[in-house]
């Protein structure tokens, strides 16, 4: 089980988005740490086929992000994802799950299940447009599993959880990262430093150091000095609706 980024480049006429990133996924967590406009989403979004990189490639055990296959076996929650504001969460799930190509009783039952994985059960059949901005991105990461992907691309799922929330999330991670390849972006430390096994810094389009996370920390640095070494302090600690 490997994603491999080969060199991956997004340029917009004069300003380099990406720069010629290289990565070796594996099964486990994987952390991209950085501020706000390092890249992270234009990285994401090409990993997710929505953006047609400059130069590079993107595959799954050989199988390029162009093809239907790859889509498949993924799964994404965009930093601002779209929804229906007049369905309710059930419902929303039960459609995305149709879209997905999953049976109607199989989507019923999967989205059942991730609202209550998710802490969702009390409100399933209110309308999303009452949520709460924490709700909001709490259904965002049930649909990114409906079809139980072996990817899981998330951009920024924290936003708009209270603390307690982030630790039920943090927790969800760990487990979803046994036996798939999780990339979790962020510019919060704390959401990466206990769950990922590794972790990559991103600034100014670029991969600019990281690793596994005990071989990181050996180097005598926590993963917040590390960070704010390359970025200054660090963002959005308390950053939730």
């Amino acid at each position: 089980m490997q994603l491999i980024i080969d060199r991956l480049t997004k340029q917009y006429k004069n300003k380099i988005a990406v720069d010629r990133v290289s990565l070796t996924l594996s099964q486990g967590v994987h952390g991209l740490l950085g501020a706000n406009g390092a890249g992270k989403t234009t990285l994401m979004r090409m990993m997710c086929g929505l953006l047609t990189p400059t130069g590079g490639s993107v595959a799954y055990n050989g199988i390029d992000v162009s093809r239907e296959e790859y889509r498949d076996v993924l799964g994404y929650m965009p930093q601002h994802f779209g929804y229906y504001p007049n369905f309710t969460a059930h419902g929303f799930l039960c459609y995305l799950g149709s879209l997905k190509g999953l049976s109607k009783p199989f989507a019923k039952e999967k989205s059942e299940a991730l609202l209550s994985q998710l802490n969702l059960t009390d409100v399933a059949k209110k309308k999303i447009k009452t949520f709460s901005g924490g709700m909001k991105q709490r259904l965002g990461i049930a649909q990114a599993l409906l079809n139980n992907p072996k990817i899981l691309i998330l951009d920024e799922p924290t936003a708009g959880l209270d603390p307690k929330e982030r630790v039920k999330f943090r927790s969800l991670i760990a487990k979803l990262g046994s036996d798939r390849i999780v990339l979790l972006s962020t510019h919060i430390v704390s959401d990466v430093e206990d769950i990922a096994h590794n972790v990559h810094l991103m600034k100014d389009g670029q991969i600019i150091a990281g690793g596994k996370v005990d071989k990181l920390l050996s180097q005598g640095q926590s993963l917040e000095q590390l960070y704010m070494e390359h970025f200054g302090d660090s963002e959005g600690e308390n950053d939730y609706a």
